[in-house]
């Protein structure tokens, strides 16, 4: 990593101040010093319990670098897509307490994450080893390379066909899927790429150059795929979205600075030595590559975690996406990795993949504000960020642990944003950020290091420490779903606690996805239930948001109410909406006694309908 990080003049930030800086707790959190292992290394866990293990199967079962580790995770009816180096799974989920493998997919596809719609399971491909043939032993002939999207039929479970390999300039590191929002046989894939250029005598029409203004420089944008659903072997790369013109060259990072990490830039592969001096001096511009993006598609917004830069894009129209602002932090959080919305579109969340996934940034001596996540607001208008608070995993790590922020997703409780994600071997981990200014940990679950501890001299370097954990954790229809690097396939679900209540739980449990891909944010909509008025009272009363005389009143009307039916039930609950209307000029959290009454009301006239 270098020591300095972009900023824009325009963009400029001054850095969060450091009161709401985190620490470590003391030794005696039950993460600390768990016993190391592989498939037997102690566990802790707070407010969640693990529900089933499931080993990767023996196709993937061996621990040679990153080569067949997991990656990603995407979900569909009763199944979950997981993402391997060396191919992907399939598995049935029907039975969470105890999934079945439906079949395995050898490819060789680093880093083969996938996204679904419909029976077409898409899957990225980045690398100097990725063959169309999806055969093992490295590319001999460059005409034989993929790098791009691959698209999978998997109407048969048990059975997919591969389609198409799309080859796109600069490969797929990873994905995300747009729906067209005018034709529902459209879908737009846009492509996050790590790599530069590929020569044009690999694939024709690549260009590496210094000019983001220059529409024939591949680098400077995010390459695009059109694929109509309907014949997914026309799929095709379209002119891309050139979000990065004007985010020129940034002055030295000027607090909480990583050390440069030695490494010089990335070798291009096949380049001549003109494409090689073209990308020593992207060095020192602004940024021209986004790790992962991830669209909101009901709110036609898309968050851009590209390196330096936090960059928010309209994609009313996906062929032609316009920036709308775009930020920095002169803390040096310049790894930007994963981005992510609250459910109402005012806030957005942004990981730091401090050390690249293999180092262990989580260590009592590593820095709190770096290689975790920090919250940014969104103006009315989408036209400004402001940065907020930092937020990391608060529980120290062992060098053995590679451990830094990952990928993750909201959690469907009503009134809340809540985020799980994965810490690679920080394990899972489950923020609530409704405070922007104060996001919390509400609930973990972590294992020991895979392996036990020795020479620690080059810890940093992971010169002899297998690289494990939970590469990404997400919540869907009920339970929470961990991809696991090295071990296998976790499936969790939350408990009641202090911090969370049953009723909240259930509400989530009402929100039921067909498809979920993490990087296509669904807008979550819960239905008219009991469970998500009292998820409100329960909010209401932990935060003493509401007088506790009139909470109780609340809380017995409600189960009045319930012991009703039909009319009686209707009256009763727009009776008692009416007087939670009262209550809100004199609460002291107005805005959620306004949410509650609106759930009391919905739920009234869902009553009345007969729903």
């Amino acid at each position: 990593m270098r020591s300095s990080c972009q900023l824009i003049g325009l963009f400029a930030l001054v850095a969060p101040a450091l009161v709401s800086a985190q620490s470590y707790p003391s030794a005696t959190d039950p993460r600390s010093n768990l016993k190391p292992g592989r498939f037997d290394a102690g566990e802790a866990s707070s407010n969640m319990r693990l529900v089933s293990f499931s080993p990767k199967p023996a196709q993937f079962d061996t621990t040679r670098g990153l080569t067949f580790i997991n990656s990603d995770l995407a979900f569909a009816t009763h199944y979950a897509y997981q993402g391997n180096f060396a191919g992907f799974m399939i598995w049935d989920v029907s039975n969470p307490a105890k999934p079945v493998v439906a079949s395995v997919v050898e490819c060789i596809s680093a880093q083969a994450d996938p996204s679904i719609i419909g029976h077409l399971l898409f899957i990225s491909a980045e690398g100097a080893g990725n063959r169309n043939d999806c055969a093992k032993g490295g590319v001999q002939d460059p005409k034989d390379h993929m790098a791009g999207v691959r698209i999978y039929d998997v109407s048969d479970a048990h059975a997919p066909k591969l389609i198409k390999n799309v080859q796109t300039c600069k490969g797929s590191h990873t994905h995300t899927v747009i729906p067209s929002p005018t034709d529902p046989n459209i879908v737009y894939i846009y492509v996050s790429g790590q790599q530069v250029a590929r020569p044009a005598t690999e694939l024709a029409g690549c260009k590496n150059g210094t000019d983001p203004a220059d529409p024939t420089n591949s680098l400077y944008q995010l390459d695009i795929i059109k694929v109509p659903l309907d014949h997914p072997e026309r799929a095709a790369v379209i002119p891309g979205a050139r979000i990065f013109t004007g985010l020129g060259s940034a002055p030295d990072c000027v607090a909480l600075c990583a050390p440069p990490d030695g490494h010089g830039p990335p070798r291009i592969r096949g380049a001549s030595a003109a494409d090689s001096a073209t990308y020593a001096t992207l060095l020192h511009t602004g940024p021209h590559n986004c790790h992962d993006v991830t669209a909101y598609p009901a709110l036609h917004l898309l968050a851009a975690a590209c390196s330096s830069h936090a960059i928010l894009v309209d994609v009313s129209n996906p062929e032609k996406p316009v920036r709308l602002a775009a930020l920095t932090d002169t803390n040096n959080f310049q790894s930007r990795h994963t981005a992510g919305f609250s459910n109402d579109g005012k806030k957005t969340l942004w990981t730091d993949e401090w050390g690249g996934g293999t180092g262990p940034m989580c260590q009592a001596n590593s820095i709190m504000e770096l290689g975790g996540n920090t919250i940014i607001t969104l103006s009315a208008d989408n036209k400004k960020m402001t940065q907020h608070a930092y937020f990391k995993l608060p529980a120290a790590q062992t060098a053995q642990e590679n451990c830094v922020s990952h990928n993750g997703g909201l959690i469907p409780v009503p009134g809340r944003d809540l985020y799980v994600q994965g810490w690679y071997q920080g394990g899972i981990d489950i923020m609530d950020f409704t405070d922007a200014d104060h996001p919390t940990e509400i609930a973990y679950f972590d294992r020991g290091p895979i392996d036990p501890p020795s020479d620690t001299s080059k810890a940093s370097e992971r010169s002899r420490y297998t690289i494990g954990g939970s590469w990404g954790a997400y919540y869907w229809n009920g339970m929470i779903y961990s991809s696991e690097l090295d071990r296998g396939f976790d499936v969790l679900e939350l408990l009641p606690s202090p911090q969370l209540s049953a009723n909240e739980i259930a509400a989530a449990k009402l929100v039921m996805l067909k498809e979920y891909n993490p990087q296509s944010q669904p807008k979550l909509v819960w239905p008219a239930a009991f469970a998500v008025v009292r998820s409100y009272l329960d909010q209401l009363e932990r935060n003493n948001g509401l007088a506790a005389d009139r909470a109780t009143a609340v809380s017995a009307a409600l189960d009045a109410a319930e012991e009703t039916h039909g009319a009686a039930r209707a009256a009763a609950l727009t009776a008692l909406a009416t007087k939670v209307d009262g209550d809100v000029s004199g609460a002291s959290d107005p805005a959620r006694v306004r949410m509650m009454s609106g759930a009391i009301k919905q739920l009234a006239a869902a009553t009345r309908t007969g729903e």
